[in-house]
């Protein structure tokens, strides 16, 4: 019999996007690292999983939502794959009613683009608490900082990168965790394999600063690590990562990563 989960440990999350962001990716991507499945599907090929209608498989886009389950550290996750064209916005609010939190997926070239911040302020009036996910570090023209930015000026956000690139374009080969102040680089074609390695020599400064801004943002949304913060204390990436959890469960900050 499948294990049963108790309701704190569900969690129902949509992934939404513009069109070609890379939702039918990410998500065929979740399946494969969470072992739900043992082979990643590809959108050109037409067999990913959520696309399992005829006309997605042909057309290569996503018509209707399409609900799959994973499990995750004793988590049952639902992921919601929602369609990213603005024909089907429909089929994105009906998702949105039921959703715990939502990824949103930008193309790191484009940055945010009209469909992005439409599903965008869909989810703030339904009150879902958002993740931004800065996807195609690897393709010709992509620029994080550039599409963070366009996130903080084009969108009622409050985002804060809790990862930085290592490298960028052809030359992206992995990404540097802000709070623990590692780098993780993936040895394999599929990325099954992260390797744990230092920060870059060249990216040291950039690495600080950013994880300093991260910190400042996290803090002035509770006030007792702020205190900490002021007296000169030194914060554990655990107090960060919960403080964290709560201001972005409660809309006040938004998450970055690529």
């Amino acid at each position: 019999m499948a294990k049963r989960y108790s309701l704190n440990r569900i969690r129902n999350i949509g992934i939404i996007a513009h069109i070609d962001a890379g939702k039918t990716t990410t998500t065929e991507r979740i399946l494969f690292y969470t072992g739900r499945t043992h082979r990643m599907g590809s959108v050109d090929e037409g067999t990913t999983v959520t696309d399992w209608m005829a006309q997605e498989r042909e057309r290569g886009i996503t018509i209707t939502a399409a609900a799959v389950t994973c499990f995750w550290k004793d988590h049952q996750i639902n992921i919601v794959d929602t369609p990213g064209h603005i024909d089907f916005t429909a089929e994105v609010q009906r998702s949105l009613r039921v959703l715990d939190g939502g990824v949103v997926v930008f193309d790191a070239m484009a940055g945010v683009e009209p469909q992005s911040e439409t599903v965008w302020r869909q989810a703030q009036k339904f009150g879902v608490p958002l993740v931004a996910f800065i996807n195609k570090m690897d393709r010709m023209g992509a620029d994080f900082s550039r599409a963070l930015g366009t996130i903080r000026e084009k969108l009622v956000s409050n985002p804060v990168a809790i990862q930085w690139p290592i490298g960028r374009e052809e030359t992206f080969r992995g990404v540097i965790d802000l709070l623990e102040m590692r780098g993780i680089v993936w040895s394999d074609e599929l990325g099954a394999q992260p390797e744990t390695v230092e920060i870059p020599a060249d990216l040291e400064e950039t690495v600080r600063e950013a994880r300093e801004k991260a910190i400042e943002k996290i803090v002035e949304t509770d006030d007792e690590l702020m205190m900490r913060y002021l007296e000169g204390e030194e914060l554990s990436p655990d107090q960060l990562r919960g403080a964290l959890r709560q201001a972005t469960l409660a809309g006040k900050l938004q998450p970055v990563l690529c």
